[in-house]
């Protein structure tokens, strides 16, 4: 099974970093990563299934939104290669409380199986320069 881990700590409380990265439909907090996010369908971007395409390239549905532990899960239904050649795409993001400083700390992992190592290369830089878009949103 391929998988990966980024996180990142951001300076803001938890309730702040959670109400922008919510919205399954609005990645405007990512502008250098993600350049175009259709939704696709006509659930809302708080409602478990909805579907979004992002650069035209990766179509993702909502899996989880836990409000109570701050948790987005997704999969990935289609996408460039390598991913395309994995089955069962699962993210997760989570965002923690860092209580002693009121700021967060915030996970993106993600899990699959087939193409370990070279769907690994390719997730991993994207996801570390989204959690740096979101680090900067509130610096």
């Amino acid at each position: 099974m391929g998988k990966t881990f980024q996180s990142t700590t951001v300076n803001a409380p938890v309730d702040k970093v959670w109400e922008t990265i919510r919205d399954f439909h609005d990645m405007s907090w990512t502008t250098s990563v993600i350049t175009d996010c259709k939704p696709d369908g006509d659930l809302k971007g708080d409602q478990v299934g909805a579907k979004r395409v992002l650069n035209d390239a990766f179509h993702e549905t909502l899996r989880e939104l836990n409000d109570v532990d701050h948790i987005i899960r997704y999969s990935i239904d289609d996408a460039p290669s390598p991913v395309s050649e994995t089955s069962g795409y699962l993210g997760l993001v989570r965002v923690h409380p860092v209580t002693d400083s009121n700021t967060s700390y915030v996970v993106w992992s993600s899990k699959w199986q087939g193409k370990d190592q070279e769907t690994a290369e390719f997730c991993s830089p994207i996801y570390v320069a989204m959690l740096g878009d979101l680090k900067k949103k509130f610096a």
